[in-house]
């Protein structure tokens, strides 16, 4: 091949290589612009593997004239998909374990026990130190007597979160084959269960759910969807961070009144009120500052106690996939994203990045895409 054609194709061939590197992250610049922080989110948003993950641009230098005994003297280019396959990292799952004991006791964190506290007495509030409530006798009766999930231990944990990601996925057998499901503020199973499953042996309450999808109980039809949600769990753990934060303390009542009037079939559990600080404590020590954590966050750190092997679906803080598909915030309703500005208290990008950098390191399997027995 002639000298000057060679220069010229691999001259060319280069600059072809830097325009679509370029152009993959303006993409993805464009596609999470919009959320603030674009550049803590580009890192958070790369480099999860799904399914459907897009193809990478392989440079294959197979020849060049000046190398011996090589019959081709062509550079290769092809593009093909590259497997991602997620392993399990036992070594680093037992350690952030050990590392998190250090901060909390699972078993104990997880609910306030019977005689902890006793009816009339008065807390503060973990978020508003300076607001008290009472802890009622309605409240006192459904505390656990000891931890509801004491000696328990599972091979496989899903921890399922709400976001629009989750529609399309196919992902509800995946989810439903493991030992032991978390699911988040009491969201919809029935009717999205080919994406998100049904099994539930855990699930979250926070109390303004009573009023963002329940109207706040305010008639018999609102009252009676709410009780049918309850009834579903059957001898689900409901999980209700009831001393949080001031503002909550009418619709808890309210959901403890109809859980023994109707003597529904759940697990109650009230999280400690050291619980947030243990979990902050943790993350901190790893350099990820999280004001208040989301469920996905406390679930997670919670459920390395229990789990072998974590799996993590339907996390996903940008408003756009990796393939520029809008994704709507919750995968049952039309919260805006908005909900999650700077001025809210989460920060779910930063928990998201560093729920992806445990993914790629192997402690746990985030899931942000098609599941692999979706058709």
């Amino acid at each position: 091949m002639n000298p000057d054609f060679r220069s010229w194709v691999l001259a060319t061939v280069t600059l072809l290589v830097v325009f679509l590197i370029l152009a993959d992250i303006s993409e993805l610049e464009e596609e999470i612009g919009s959320t603030g922080g674009s550049g803590t989110i580009r890192s958070a948003a790369g480099n999860v593997h799904s399914k459907s993950n897009r193809a990478e641009l392989i440079l294959n230098n197979s020849s060049t004239s000046s190398t011996a005994g090589r019959s081709n003297e062509s550079i290769k280019y092809r593009t093909k998909p590259v497997p991602y396959i997620w392993r399990h990292n036992q070594t680093l799952a037992l350690k952030i374990r050990k590392q998190i004991l250090h901060f909390l006791d699972a078993e104990r964190d997880i609910s306030v026990l019977k005689g902890t506290l006793k009816p009339g007495d008065i807390i503060h509030y973990v978020f508003d130190r300076d607001s008290t409530m009472n802890i009622s006798k309605n409240l006192y009766e459904l505390l656990p007597r000891t931890s509801p999930l004491k000696n328990k231990h599972f091979k496989t944990c899903a921890i399922v979160g709400n976001s629009g990601i989750l529609l399309n996925s196919g992902c509800g057998k995946e989810i439903d084959s493991h030992d032991f499901v978390i699911r988040c503020n009491l969201a919809p199973v029935e009717e999205y269960a080919k994406d998100v499953g049904t099994k539930t042996n855990l699930v979250t309450m926070n109390p303004s759910v009573v009023q963002r999808a329940f109207e706040d109980l305010v008639n018999d039809t609102w009252k009676d969807k709410f009780l049918q949600r309850l009834k579903s769990l059957n001898e689900s753990i409901l999980w209700i961070p009831a001393f949080m934060a001031k503002g909550g303390e009418e619709r808890v009542e309210w959901v403890n009144d109809l859980i023994i009037k109707h003597h529904i079939n759940v697990h109650t559990a009230y999280p400690s009120l050291r619980l947030l600080h243990a979990v902050r404590g943790y993350w901190l020590t790893n350099k990820v500052h999280i004001k208040r954590p989301t469920t996905g966050i406390l679930m997670y750190t919670l459920a390395t106690r229990f789990c072998n092997r974590i799996y993590l679906y339907g996390f996903w803080p940008f408003p756009r996939d990796l393939h520029q598909n809008p994704v709507k915030y919750h995968y049952y309703d039309s919260l805006k994203y908005g909900y999650t500005s700077q001025a809210g208290p989460h920060a779910m990008p930063l928990e998201f990045k560093a729920l992806k950098n445990l993914h790629l390191q192997g402690a746990l399997k985030l899931n942000v895409g098609e599941c692999e027995a979706a058709t």
